[in-house]
């Protein structure tokens, strides 16, 4: 499971056969310069600490691609360079070459940091921007399901620890073998028995590193859920802060965040501690098998038992302690990528999950709205609770039509179903005679204007918000869309005006300024069919007048679905619906329910109308 996720995540990246040639060639140059600069210490070691026999004449090398011939090369310019300037020439020489080759080794280094850095930022973008295209494209019910807490903590610090960890790894995985290969290539060259008595130790060391990156997963999966836990309660705390402190909750909410703060804490605490004993057992089993080694080869050299001269044990040594560097580089990465793949998994599971609301095969785009819409025998189930029974209505163009009763009887809920934030579990709604399933989903909802009872507004400027949706508004039905619902004197009276900030969720304005707000947004996209959910029940009693003579205003020649509580709002619709329990239980004319004594009237009486 884990290497299917990594895979995956690593699939975010651009098209590695575009980067991955350029990064190999940087790579493999800055491997082979790097190793360069070790074997250089051989000649190095014998030109000042041992006798040179008299210089040999050494000829040109036939070119072949091993490690003989370079050797040889070097070799042929050497003994050259102290036949003719003698040992402080070829000091002069063999530093030229050292200060050459780690140049060198650095600036392919450099090239190829570059060329990952450009695929982790790209990788990390195109995680980020396929966890919040599946947000925001997923229905409405899929925000029921997950807690917010939850989805924001994914979009910060799941897409964070992959950055820090898979990301990071990619540079690991792939030049750390490199550097491993080179040193033992070299280390078999100087000396095979030597090698071979190294890699029986190694495995050791594996073992151990991977218990730990065993028990790092499990923390790092209880510590990701419980990040979610918290950012969920911050949320709500920030979400009900009146409510809060209305209720004298502040201790309540402050004790509930302490435990799940240290609950995290202690978890935390386990898994860096855990990630952290990776580097330094690691950089432990490393030195206690380099001591066995220097042991084991000084033997070798001492009872002149191997092909080692002290010249090239030392410099042995000295490769053989540099394995340490790529060995703990991916140790510790292992480590790291445990806890990066729980936050990659909890990435993949949401972007993997299943979009319920979709566009159909050759879905038709509905090009206005012509006659009507038609209800025939809707049923609607939430999680094996039946909402709606039967609903069979016909809602003419032009119509308002009104929907009452009690609270939890499935107004809202069917004026969700024609936009289809959700889908009828049985039976089917129809425009024009056509299934709203055939059609597209952006095609159905262009027809539509909402105002909802909350305000639903965005930390952006007063005209954004009216023009939510569109790029280059037409600045004149921006004004005209304002005077409609009432709001142009309030807005002029802002410091900006219509360029003015009203922060987030509105939270600058008051309840009845949001509402109007809300209204001129619909107002705006001019669309044949309006949606109103409670669009008064935040006004006071002048402010709701106004909005009221604008609405119906509005509503003329427009087909006007209203969920409404405050009846002396709806009494001039059309037809009015009475739901109680997901039925239709009356149906007609104000008049008409007053005089029928059923539950309508009741309900007007409860309010206090007037008949």
């Amino acid at each position: 499971m884990s290497l299917k996720t990594y895979l995956r995540l690593v699939g975010f990246a651009p098209p590695l056969g575009k980067y991955l040639p350029e990064y190999l060639v940087y790579t493999l140059f800055g491997v082979v310069f790097g190793l360069l600069n070790f074997t250089l210490f051989i000649p190095l070691l014998n030109l000042l600490f041992t006798t040179y026999p008299e210089p040999e004449s050494v000829t040109m090398p036939v070119f072949t691609l091993s490690i003989d011939y370079f050797k040889q090369l070097f070799n042929f310019y050497f003994y050259n360079i102290i036949n003719e300037g003698g040992k402080i020439a070829a000091l002069q020489y063999v530093c030229l070459v050292i200060f050459c080759s780690v140049l060198l080794s650095n600036l392919f280094k450099f090239l190829s940091q570059r060329v990952l850095t450009s695929v982790r930022s790209r990788l990390v973008k195109n995680i980020r921007e396929a966890v919040f295209n599946k947000i925001t494209d997923s229905d409405i019910r899929f925000f029921y399901m997950h807690r917010k807490g939850d989805l924001i903590s994914t979009l910060s610090n799941d897409v964070h620890e992959v950055e820090n960890s898979v990301v990071s790894s990619l540079q690991v995985i792939i030049r750390e073998p490199f550097m491993l290969i080179g040193f033992f290539v070299l280390l078999f060259s100087m000396s095979a028995q030597l090698t071979l008595f190294t890699l029986l130790l190694l495995p050791v060391s594996f073992l151990l590193i991977a218990q730990i990156t065993k028990l790092l997963k499990r923390d790092a999966l209880r510590s990701q859920d419980l990040l979610g836990h918290i950012m969920g309660t911050i949320d709500e705390t920030i979400s009900g802060i009146r409510i809060i402190k209305a209720f004298n909750g502040q201790e309540h909410i402050k004790k509930k965040f302490d435990v799940q703060n240290n609950t995290y804490r202690g978890l935390l605490k386990s898994v860096i501690n855990k990630r952290e004993l990776a580097s330094p057992m690691s950089e432990f089993l490393g030195v206690s098998v380099l001591t066995l080694v220097f042991y084991y080869g000084g033997k070798l050299v001492l009872d002149q038992a191997g092909d080692l001269s002290a010249s090239e044990f030392i410099t042995y040594i000295a490769l053989y302690s540099q394995i340490l560097i790529p060995a703990k580089n991916i140790s510790t990465a292992f480590t790291n990528i445990q806890k990066g793949l729980v936050s990659g998994e909890r990435l993949l599971k949401l972007i993997d999950s299943k979009i319920e609301i979709t566009d159909k095969a050759n879905a038709l785009v509905l090009q206005g709205f012509n006659e009507k819409i038609e209800l025939k025998n809707v049923h609607f189930s939430h999680e094996q609770f039946q909402v709606l029974h039967g609903i069979n209505l016909h809602i003419e163009k032009g119509k308002t039509i009104a929907l009452v009763g009690p609270s939890g009887g499935g107004k809202s809920t069917l004026a969700d179903m024609l936009p289809r934030f959700y889908d009828v579990s049985q039976g089917e709604i129809l425009i024009d005679g056509i299934n709203i399933k055939d059609v597209t989903i952006k095609s159905l909802r262009q027809l539509m204007g909402n105002v909802t009872q909350e305000s639903i507004l965005f930390n952006d400027t007063v005209a954004n918000n009216i023009a939510f949706g569109v790029e280059h508004p037409d600045w004149d039905k921006i004004i005209e869309a304002a005077k409609i619902a009432n709001a142009h004197e309030f807005i002029m009276a802002l410091p900006e005006g219509y360029q003015s900030n009203i922060g987030d969720r509105g939270g600058k304005l008051s309840g009845g300024q949001r509402q109007r707000l809300s209204i001129a947004r619909a107002v705006f996209k001019n669309p044949p069919i309006l949606i109103l959910d409670e669009a008064t029940s935040a006004l006071d009693t002048e402010s709701e007048k106004m909005v009221q003579e604008a609405l119906t205003n509005l509503m003329k020649n427009r087909t006007t679905l209203v969920i409404a509580h405050r009846l002396s709002t709806i009494q001039h619709a059309d037809e009015i619906i009475v739901l109680d329990k997901g039925v239709i239980v009356e149906r007609g004319t104000h008049q008409q329910l007053m005089n029928a004594n059923g539950l309508y009237q009741r309900l007007c009486e409860m309010q206090a109308f007037e008949k």
